[in-house]
């Protein structure tokens, strides 16, 4: 009798145990299959929520089929005290191990609101857009001057929301002043400036910021890129350039910038400047006159006068010899890489197209006549009105 008790106990147990292998079995298999979200969604993750409050919202928008299994899974993966708030772009039959990751790995928000900070050459810009899920598009909410535009109520609704992400963009060619002045100037940033980098010393890019963030430690990230930049380009320098350090390079890349904002001319324009050099010529450029003037703290918004041109400033390389002594703006990377890699050309002169480019000469006469089709251009371009 105890003999077959205990041969009934075995078998119920052994029963049992392959029972549960079989649930444990199935619920890795639904944990790990292809989720029943149709489309995607965005998923919003409250500060200060739990794994049994993201499960539940996610059973509701049908992207998983058990709340139960989603939270155990995280427990299994020891994931479930990493929640991270924020905002996650959630895809068509994300399975559920896909979700968790997504949502306890930390980093930005792949979903929500965008507030879009671009500080420009002659304007800056504030954009709102939110990722719609469907179409994976951003949808433009709002569009703005913060210096100059009144302040849309979408901006107030969606600054402080916790999935807002931020971002600043910085131009190509806008001063270190420029930055300085947009930044401190806008509320989501906290902290003053006391020392400005040199002008020429921060890296055009897009960057990502958070509410609250020191304006002195995003310029000092700025800086760090920059310089990061400045010594990779000049290790990679061609032969023979009449550049003696980094610093008349980054002089150089920011005249080239201000020159020409087409891609394609970099290589020419920055060849123009370094014939010049070897050849003993002024530079002649505008750009650094207008900086002279203006030192780079505001834009001169017209053309340069002629007692402009004949004005003496240590940036007037119609009068000075050689590079001038700073950087006249920010230059982005490619104008780096032309002042070093200029394209092999016997240009010295350039002058407007009127197509938005330039025309490029080697002789003072054929350059003289690329100068007088410029000044029809302009001429009739007046007579029209634009």
């Amino acid at each position: 009798m105890w003999r077959s008790l205990a041969s009934n106990m075995l078998t119920f147990l052994l029963v049992g145990l392959f029972l549960i292998a079989g649930v444990v079995m199935w619920g890795q298999s639904q944990y790990r299959s292809e989720g029943p979200l149709a489309s995607a969604i965005c998923l919003t993750v409250d500060p200060g929520s739990n794994m049994t409050r993201v499960s539940k919202d996610l059973v509701e928008q049908g992207a998983v089929t058990n709340a139960r299994i989603f939270r155990i899974g995280a427990d299994y993966q020891d994931k479930a005290g990493n929640l991270k708030a924020g905002s996650f772009l959630v895809r068509e039959s994300a399975t559920m191990e896909q979700i968790v990751d997504q949502i306890t790995k930390g980093g930005a928000s792949t979903c929500g609101t965008q507030i879009i900070y671009r500080i420009g050459v002659t304007r800056n810009l504030m954009e709102v857009r939110e990722l719609d899920p469907q179409s994976l598009d951003f949808v433009e909410l709002a569009e703005f001057d913060p210096t100059a535009d009144e302040t849309p109520a979408v901006y107030g609704e969606k600054r402080d929301q916790p999935d807002t992400q931020y971002r600043v963009v910085m131009a190509e060619g806008v001063t270190t002043w420029q930055v300085a002045e947009a930044l401190k100037n806008w509320d989501v940033l906290t902290g003053e400036v006391t020392e400005l980098p040199g002008e020429g010393m921060l890296a055009p890019r897009d960057y990502v910021v958070k509410s609250g963030d020191q304006v002195a430690e995003i310029i000092s990230e700025m800086e760090d890129e920059q310089i990061l930049r400045i010594n990779a380009v000049w290790e990679s320098r061609q032969d023979g350039l009449p550049l003696a350090s980094p610093e008349e390079m980054l002089i150089l890349a920011s005249i080239i910038e201000k020159e020409t904002g087409l891609p394609e001319e970099r290589g020419q324009v920055a060849s123009v400047f370094v014939n010049r050099l070897n050849q003993g010529m002024k530079l002649q450029t505008d750009p650094t006159v207008i900086y002279g003037i203006t030192k780079g703290q505001r834009v001169l918004g017209r053309g340069l006068r002629r007692s402009e041109l004949r004005r003496v400033t240590p940036w007037n390389t119609y009068l000075i010899d050689g590079l001038p002594p700073t950087p006249i703006a920010n230059p982005g990377l490619a104008s780096l890489e032309a002042a070093v890699a200029p394209e092999d050309t016997s240009f010295v002169f350039f002058v407007a197209d009127g197509t938005g480019g330039h025309a490029f000469a080697e002789t003072l006469q054929e350059h003289n006549r690329n100068v007088a089709k410029w000044r029809e251009i302009e001429a009739e371009r007046g007579n029209s009105g634009n």
